[in-house]
């Protein structure tokens, strides 16, 4: 297919788990640099070394907020989220509360992603809404994606990768048509091969979460 930019440049470059090691952290950044991947994606803790070892390049930094639950208070979130980008992060990728969506709280549950659409946006960073969509029916996946628009965001994006399941073409399908040019979406969780990858884009997806981005990369075309 035709991509609209290189397929690097789709890639947040990512490594999410509890136990990840410095090592590993390093390992992701010199990945990132060499693939030219758009950016990695991180725990907040973390944010402050991939911004000593991706200075001076292009490579953005992503790190995740409220992260994976959703369940943390509002206040929580923006704190996280100011204390991410004071450490070099341009991009957020925060969790909604999924319990207070399901409950229908949707003034709850735009207020806490415009905090954090405010908090970023004091260092012109973006904000990526997880909506979880797993755990989520069709309706309440388009009711996500319109609060999100609503409180500013920038995308929305389907997983966290630590739920029961993660990105589907067909929810990447009814983000885009829900969104349409106003948000971008991001496919995450499950991402392992470049089919897979091309499924997504070929679906809607402006960028993609993976943290087999590499091997990804090196299957291209073959």
């Amino acid at each position: 297919m035709n991509l609209t930019k290189p397929l690097n440049k789709y890639f947040d470059h990512t490594i999410l788990k509890a136990d990840a090691l410095t090592s590993q952290i390093e390992e992701l950044c010199r990945e990132a640099l060499e693939y030219e991947f758009y950016s990695v994606c991180v725990n907040s803790c973390n944010v402050a070394l991939c911004a000593k070892l991706l200075k001076n390049s292009e490579v953005k930094i992503a790190a995740v907020v409220g992260f994976p639950l959703g369940a943390c208070t509002t206040a929580t979130k923006a704190f996280e989220t100011e204390d991410a980008c004071k450490a070099g992060a341009s991009e957020i990728d925060m969790v909604i509360n999924v319990g207070a969506l399901k409950a229908k709280d949707y003034n709850y549950v735009l207020k806490d992603i415009k905090a954090v659409v405010d908090s970023a946006s004091k260092y012109d960073a973006i904000v990526k809404v997880i909506i979880e969509t797993c755990l989520l029916t069709d309706g309440e996946k388009v009711k996500a994606c319109q609060l999100s628009e609503e409180a500013n965001a920038a995308f929305v994006k389907t997983s966290t990768g630590f739920s029961i399941a993660g990105a589907t073409k067909e929810d990447i399908a009814l983000m885009k048509a829900t969104v349409g040019d106003k948000l971008k979406v991001k496919a995450s969780g499950g991402i392992r091969d470049y089919k897979t990858t091309i499924e997504m884009i070929k679906a809607g997806a402006d960028r993609i979460g993976a943290s087999a981005s590499v091997k990804i990369m090196e299957s291209e075309d073959k």
